[in-house]
């Protein structure tokens, strides 16, 4: 009998952060980004709005592995189906009510109604959805587990997946 042991664990760097070639500091203003400012005592949204920071936007984060998303939904608001090739996303829902879902692999739709306080896993690129059928503002905080996450919109899936795109809109309006 063999036996075969398998190890798993995240990306071990050999260096506390990869500063870019154009950059020649590293003090705390390097690991530093403030661009979730402006979202402190701004008017909320007519519309669906997010605000993402990957390392395009906060070179800090090369070699880190992670991403952060502020999403604002303006009651019946819709962040339309879309799945994240690469990252799971693991949303936090400070404020208001949201309905989510994703489709898994085996084409079975899973659906949620979160509450402010509630977390919520999107695993690896599933499609999925969030919806605020609330009346008031629903603002939530997404992490993803890469530095450069992809957001694929998936605007057929009607077309590719009727019976589900049907549970979906019925689910997305109760």
């Amino acid at each position: 009998m063999v036996a075969q042991v398998i190890h798993g664990s995240e990306i071990d760097l050999k260096l506390d952060s990869v500063i870019p070639p154009n950059i020649t500091t590293d003090d705390a203003n390097f690991f530093t980004h403030s661009a979730f400012r402006v979202l402190i005592g701004a008017d909320p949204p007519t519309a669906f709005k997010f605000m993402k920071v990957s390392e395009a936007e906060f070179p800090a984060l090369n070699g880190q592995g992670v991403s952060y998303a502020v999403l604002q939904f303006p009651s019946g608001s819709l962040n339309p189906s879309h799945r994240h090739p690469h990252s799971a996303e693991l949303l936090f829902l400070l404020i208001g009510s949201l309905k989510v879902g994703f489709i898994d692999a085996n084409d079975v739709l899973h659906t949620q109604t979160l509450q402010a306080g509630d977390l919520f896993i999107f695993p690896v690129g599933v499609v999925h959805y969030q919806y605020n059928y609330g009346r008031d503002l629903a603002f939530a905080i997404s992490a993803f587990g890469s530095a450069n996450v992809r957001t694929i919109p998936t605007p057929g899936l009607s077309k590719r997946l009727p019976s589900l795109a049907r549970l979906m809109h019925q689910t997305l309006r109760r």
